[in-house]
């Protein structure tokens, strides 16, 4: 069913101070209702945030923030990584996305906006 994908993107559990791997069923009532796009523009969401955040020098950082030279293939453009977390923060009604990123409960409130808006307030 994709346990392995679910497993990676939402990561191990902490219980009573011990962290551990979700194992299949766990995943399987959590995603009774799997919508894995949603899962994930959430986490594409969070890491943005993330990438705003860290020091120029990083190389996530530089591809983050570099364009690329030359021209795109002919027909409709595909649509890149940054415009699709534009698009979900827009739906929401984030203004002003970068100024937000940089302060992490700032973003953290305009990501429980997205999970909002899917209903997965409570994971």
């Amino acid at each position: 069913m994709g346990e392995e994908i679910l497993r990676r993107v939402h990561g191990p559990v902490v219980e009573q101070g011990i962290w551990r791997m979700r194992v299949n069923q766990e995943l399987r009532e959590l995603y009774k209702d799997l919508d894995i796009v949603a899962d994930i523009r959430e986490k594409r969401s969070e890491w943005n945030g993330h990438v705003v955040r860290i020091d120029q020098g990083r190389a996530v950082k530089k591809i983050f923030e570099s364009k690329l030279e030359g021209s795109r293939r002919r027909g409709r453009p595909r649509m890149r990584w940054l415009e699709d977390v534009e698009k979900v923060l827009g739906e929401i009604k984030v203004k002003r996305w970068r100024w937000k990123a940089v302060d992490r409960e700032e973003w953290a409130s305009a990501i429980k906006g997205v999970k909002a808006v899917r209903g997965t307030n409570s994971r």
